[in-house]
């Protein structure tokens, strides 16, 4: 079989759908296979890093057997106070604004009286602006949370008394 006659079949065969093609002629045989697509490479998933908080204050090197009063204050964990009263809590991961756009003033601030569906604050996920409203009536006792600062779901934004 001559190479220009053979060059053909493996063309027909790359632009066809079939896979396999094998030919007989006189005293030679050829057979085209076409190679299977190849499988797609498998995606990697990096976690995305934990925001950058606060630097904290360096600790000291542990001792190789520490005092019974340093095991007691390590195994009670650091409760950040938050005033009596009833807390919002953050539904979400995402960035923490106090007012509609920079420079406008915040929708509540400590003292001023709400009703339960009145705005309290924007939080940031994604790109999207979400409203948090009070989920309850009362009079703001705390703003627990700095502008433009990130925050986790379930972490508690205000206090209404």
């Amino acid at each position: 079989m001559d190479l220009r006659k053979l060059k053909t079949l493996i063309d027909l065969v790359a632009e066809s759908n079939i896979s396999e093609l094998e030919i007989t002629e006189g005293d030679g045989q050829v057979r085209i296979v076409k190679a299977p697509p190849p499988a797609p490479a498998p995606i990697n998933y990096h976690a995305m890093p934990a925001p950058m908080m606060a630097p904290q204050p360096a600790m000291p090197a542990p001792a190789t057997q520490p005092a019974p009063a340093a095991a007691a204050t390590a195994t009670a964990p650091a409760t950040p106070s938050i005033p009596e009263g009833h807390p919002v809590l953050s539904p979400m991961v995402g960035t923490f604004y106090r007012a509609s756009q920079p420079g406008a003033d915040p929708f509540v601030q400590v003292g001023d009286t709400v009703a339960e569906g009145d705005t309290l604050c924007i939080i940031e996920a994604m790109k999207l602006l979400n409203e948090i409203e009070a989920d309850k009536a009362g009079r703001i006792k705390a703003i627990l949370v700095e502008n433009g600062q990130p925050v986790e779901f379930g972490q508690p934004l205000f206090v209404i008394e």
